[in-house]
């Protein structure tokens, strides 16, 4: 099959034709004349760019299905231009041990996206077994926060990162230090009072500087060991300066880039994530990073729950926001409005996820690339709310804001979403594609 785009912009702003045959871009040129057996598309005043990998996502199978599903969670990222998805391993079972690495790849065989899928460590998980498995990370390693089912004490952590540098794997890694939560803060709010405002009063809990400090310590660890490490969500900058003063890659997600604690009092429970949104200085300095380059990826912690869930107390309600659909339309409406440049956005959610994880046909439009290609209008500016989104848990904490979502979505030349229509299933796990 065999399909040319005419005329299209590229991020870098060139107009350029391009021809995709079966799962690769076949050509790359400033005019290419049409074959008669193939698929025109007038791409004049519309972007294309190479779909999105997001090496942060939480599909929720096995155990949550619930809430996600390797189906509806794929094709809320295809009609959101993401076309390579990375999940993580707290399921149920998590995913620490070859058979439950087998388990999730099975059912991720409903993906309409390419995956790849990190193994977990816990304190009985299987490291020899786990490390034979074509993984694309260790990860969400969590050090030091041991208020989750996947915390690990520090000399667990020192001996997952030892193995993983054994087999060259990188460890992706959730640092927050609860010895520095602040209890005053949970102490206060007791009885719940505070719900109006949950999102401030969690920030206040899981405080900056107890992630800050858990950052610094895992570089340094990593340091002493030899191992490769990337930080997840980091929500300060001084998280982002620590990654990069000592050479280690970092993620930042659109919650904590669009969203800050004064976003708390309107989104309730809906706001508790972790890390927890930060102040609207810490938002904004973020903000500057990302336009000036410091920061390596955006990838969007997608982590769905219902809204039962969600409307407990702040101390009951689960942590975590869904994002896949909307990370790439809100940085494009911010493109639109020229506060951030398309290559930026193209390299934060492209070229550098893919250079990162080794993901080495995937990033970039050019030629013998996958086909993974997203056309978007930047014109075509819509609001968002949960309604219109695919993800099973229907809600959003960017209701209201305006998004530019794409046209077409082709994952290695399979249109997979056509603006109504999404499917088929040809999502394939990568990593384990690379070793064959």
């Amino acid at each position: 099959m065999s399909r040319l785009f005419k005329a299209a912009r590229l991020p870098d702003g060139r107009i350029r034709d391009v021809r995709v045959i079966d799962e690769t871009i076949a050509a790359v040129s400033e005019s290419l004349s049409p074959n008669s057996s193939e698929t025109v598309v007038d791409a004049r005043d519309k972007f294309l760019f190479p779909g999105a990998i997001d090496i942060h996502v939480h599909f929720r199978e096995p155990g949550g299905s619930h809430k996600e599903t390797w189906e509806t969670g794929s094709k809320s990222a295809a009609a959101g231009g993401v076309t390579t998805v990375v999940d993580q391993p707290n399921t149920d079972p998590p995913t620490v041990n070859k058979t439950a690495y087998q388990s999730k790849a099975a059912l991720a065989n409903d993906s309409i996206v390419d995956y790849g899928i990190n193994g977990g460590v816990t304190p009985d998980w299987e490291p020899t077994e786990l490390l034979e498995c074509p993984l694309l990370a260790l990860g969400e390693v969590f050090l030091a926060d041991s208020t989750g089912d996947m915390g690990i004490d520090e000399e667990l952590f020192r001996q997952a990162l030892i193995r993983a540098a054994e087999r060259e794997v990188p460890v992706t890694v959730h640092a927050e230090d609860a010895t520095q939560f602040n209890t005053d803060a949970r102490d206060n709010d007791s009885d719940g009072i505070g719900a109006d405002a949950a999102g401030d009063i969690w920030s206040e809990y899981r405080s900056a500087p107890a992630e800050i400090d858990a950052i610094e310590r895992a570089i340094e660890i990593a340091a002493e060991v030899n191992a490769d490490i990337h930080i997840a969500h980091t929500s300060t900058p001084a998280g982002v300066d620590a990654a990069t003063a000592n050479n280690a890659t970092c993620e930042v997600t659109p919650h904590h880039l669009f969203l800050s604690r004064d976003d708390a009092a309107e989104l309730g429970t809906y706001g508790r994530m972790n890390p927890p949104l930060r102040s609207e200085s810490r938002r904004s300095g973020l903000w500057d990073r990302l336009v000036n380059g410091d920061i390596d990826m955006i990838a969007t912690d997608h982590a769905p729950h219902t809204n039962d869930e969600k409307e407990a107390s702040l101390w009951d309600a689960p942590s975590g926001v869904p994002g896949v659909e909307t990370m790439l339309p809100l940085l494009f409406e911010r493109a639109r409005r020229e506060e951030i440049s398309y290559e930026r956005i193209r390299d934060v959610t492209a070229r550098n996820p893919a250079s990162r994880f080794g993901l080495t046909q995937k990033g970039r439009i050019a030629v013998g690339y996958d086909a993974d290609v997203i056309l978007i209008d930047p014109t075509a500016v819509q609001t968002i709310n949960g309604n219109m989104l695919h993800s099973k848990c229907a809600w959003t904490p960017f209701d209201g804001m305006s998004g530019v979502f794409p046209e077409l979505t082709m994952v290695r030349g399979t249109v997979v979403y056509d603006g109504e229509t999404l499917g088929p299933a040809v999502g394939m796990n990568i990593p384990a594609a690379q070793e064959k």
